[in-house]
C-alpha cells in the first residue's frame, strides 16, 4: 500500500520558493530604482555677493517638468527674507522656459513683517553639455503683498557642472522689498558666487 506524506517535494518545495524570491527581487529592484530617480531630483546651493547670502534647496528637475524649490536669503543691513517656489519648465531642444510662482515671506529692514505671492517666469540656454546660462523674474505689486508696497526679484547668471554632482555658478542678481513709504530694502543687488550639488 503506497502512503501520501503530507510533506511538500522538495523540489516543489524550492520552485515556490524561488517564485516568492523573485517577487521580492522585483519589489527590492523598483525601491532602489525609485529611490535614485527621487535622489537625483534633490539640488542644495549656497550663494553669496556683496553683503548677502542665500541658501536654496530643490526638488525635481529645475529644466523639465514641475519642481520646487525653498530658500533663505539675508542682507547684513537690508533685511531678510525666506520662499518657497513651485515652477514648470518646458524642454525645448538646448533652451527651457519656464512658469512660477513663489509665496514669500518678508522682513526688510524698514518696513513691517509681511507676506508676497509672486509669479514669473524663467529661460535657461545650455550652449555646452556642462554650461547653461539663465535667467528669471519673479514680481508681486501691490495687491498681491501684505505689509510693504510691492516685492521685485530678478537674476541672470551663468551654471557650470565641474563634475557630477558638484556645479558652481556666477551672475548678477537683484532682490528688493518696497516698504509702504517708498524705501527700497535691496536685501541683494549685485553680482554672487555660488557652488551647488544635485543628486
Amino acid at each position: 500500500m503506497v502512503t501520501v506524506s503530507g510533506k511538500m517535494p522538495k523540489t516543489l518545495s524550492y520552485f515556490k520558493w524561488w517564485q516568492k524570491m523573485k517577487k521580492y527581487k522585483a519589489a527590492v529592484a523598483a525601491t532602489l530604482m525609485l529611490a535614485a530617480g527621487a535622489a537625483n531630483a534633490i539640488s542644495m546651493d549656497v550663494q553669496a555677493g556683496k553683503k548677502y547670502t542665500d541658501i536654496n534647496i530643490g526638488v525635481g528637475d529645475p529644466y523639465s517638468g514641475l519642481s520646487f524649490d525653498g530658500n533663505w536669503a539675508r542682507s547684513d543691513h537690508q533685511g531678510q527674507l525666506g520662499g518657497a517656489r513651485a515652477k514648470f519648465a518646458f524642454p525645448l531642444g538646448p533652451v527651457s522656459a519656464s512658469v512660477g510662482g513663489k509665496a514669500i515671506y518678508l522682513d526688510p529692514e524698514v518696513g513691517k513683517k509681511g507676506m508676497a505671492v509672486a509669479p514669473g517666469v524663467g529661460v535657461a540656454w545650455s550652449i555646452l553639455p556642462s554650461v547653461r546660462v539663465y535667467g528669471e523674474f519673479y514680481g508681486a505689486p501691490s495687491g498681491l503683498t501684505s505689509g510693504n508696497d510691492s516685492y521685485k526679484e530678478a537674476d541672470v547668471g551663468a551654471n557650470w557642472t565641474v563634475f557630477a554632482p558638484l556645479n558652481v555658478k556666477a551672475g548678477y542678481r537683484k532682490i528688493e522689498v518696497e516698504s509702504n513709504n517708498g524705501h527700497e530694502n535691496r536685501i541683494a543687488d549685485g553680482a554672487y558666487l555660488g557652488a551647488g550639488l544635485s543628486f
